[in-house]
């Protein structure tokens, strides 16, 4: 099994979540993020005053799938999510060992 993180922009959000369900997968779970890599930051100016936003709005999704799915939702999630532009984001693929649910105790691809 893999645990695929990818950070990508808030505005791209829907079209990942249908790109995934699209290729079969039920579950993602999604967390607000702030950060910047190349991207940066900004500098804006309120009430006349300049500042710098050192860390932009970024979303996190965490997807759990089986070795055969992943490289699928890797190829969904990077089509859902490019614009072209600096601040696409990125996609980070771990092993996962072990799955259980909580409340059946499946365990394995069962559980996910």
């Amino acid at each position: 099994m893999k645990k695929i993180e990818a950070i990508i922009k808030p505005f791209k959000l829907d079209e990942v979540k249908d790109a995934l369900h699209e290729i079969g997968l039920q579950g993602l779970t999604v967390l607000e993020a702030k950060g910047f890599g190349r991207q940066k930051g900004h500098t804006e100016l309120y009430r006349g005053a300049e500042y710098v936003v050192d860390f932009l709005p970024k979303v996190k999704i965490e997807v759990v799938c089986g070795d055969d799915l992943a490289e699928r939702a890797i190829e969904a999630i990077t089509n859902a999510a490019r614009t072209g532009r600096i601040g696409d984001g990125k996609i980070f693929v771990s092993e996962i060992q072990e799955v259980i649910r909580i409340r059946t105790g499946e365990r394995g691809d069962d559980a996910v």
